[in-house]
C-alpha cells in the first residue's frame, strides 16, 4: 500500500533529514537556515560527510528512508549515487548534500551563504551561530 503524502513544512522536513543523518552517524552535520534570504534557492541546505563512499551511500538512504517513513515524500531529484563522492538529494525546499571529506573540504559549501543561519548538529544537540 502507497503511503500517503503528509503535508510538512520546510523546517520539519530538514529536521527529519537532520534525523535520518544522524541514524547513520553523519559527520559535522550542518542545517543551512536561508529561508530568511530572498535570492535563496531553498529554505534549507544540510550538509554532512561520511568517511567512504559506502557510508555517504548509507547516510543518504537512510535520510530517503526515514523522510519517506515518516511523510511520504519522495525527493525531486538525487545524483552522485554511482560514486558517491558527493550525493544530493533535492526536496525543493530543503537541499542534502552528502560529501566525503576531501571533497567537502574542496568546495566548502558552508562559506557560500554568508548570511544564513548556521546550526551545527553536535550529538543530536544544536549549536546555533548566527554569520
Amino acid at each position: 500500500m502507497a503511503k500517503k503524502k503528509k503535508n510538512i513544512s520546510s523546517k520539519e522536513l530538514a529536521e527529519l533529514v537532520v534525523k535520518g543523518m544522524s541514524e547513520k552517524k553523519g559527520l559535522e552535520v550542518v542545517k543551512l537556515n536561508l529561508s530568511k534570504i530572498s535570492n535563496a534557492v531553498c529554505d534549507y541546505f544540510i550538509i554532512c560527510h561520511g568517511t567512504s563512499n559506502t557510508h555517504v551511500e548509507a547516510i543518504a538512504d537512510s535520510v530517503i528512508e526515514e523522510i519517506n517513513k515518516e511523510s511520504g515524500i519522495k525527493p525531486t531529484h538525487r545524483e552522485g549515487f554511482l560514486k558517491a563522492e558527493w550525493i544530493l538529494i533535492d526536496y525543493f525546499d530543503v537541499v542534502v548534500h552528502i560529501f566525503q571529506k576531501a571533497n567537502r573540504d574542496f568546495y566548502r559549501l558552508e562559506d557560500l551563504w554568508a548570511d544564513a543561519e548556521i546550526e551545527r548538529v553536535k550529538d543530536n544537540i544544536y549549536d546555533s551561530e548566527k554569520c
